[in-house]
């Protein structure tokens, strides 16, 4: 029952920040600060996740493969290289060193 009850309560949440997004002004919207933020914010959100699923193990700081792949992934987009090559990269690498240990 209690999943139920987080998955209502989800939804509701959802609706709500969806409704309040709708009920911004549009001079609020407009403002070069908050442009700003919109696109800025979802790329902090993506790193943070990305670090989180990389170096986070429970509670500890692991140190483990998948930081190498996306070293490896890092110096791809650093050298300009297109989207499924940085993929390919930072699969292989991690592969790679998975592979040695």
């Amino acid at each position: 029952m209690n999943v139920w009850i987080a998955i209502a309560l989800t939804a509701v949440g959802c609706y709500l920040a969806k409704l309040l997004g709708l009920l911004v002004p549009a001079g609020v919207l407009e403002r070069p600060l908050t442009r700003r933020l919109a696109a800025l914010l979802p790329v902090a959100l993506l790193a943070a996740l990305t670090a989180q699923q990389t170096f986070g193990d429970g509670q500890h700081l692991t140190l483990d493969a998948r930081g190498a792949g996306l070293a490896a992934a890092a110096l791809a987009l650093v050298l300009r290289a297109p989207f499924l090559v940085v993929v390919g990269v930072a699969v292989a690498v991690t592969a790679g060193v998975r592979a040695l240990g």
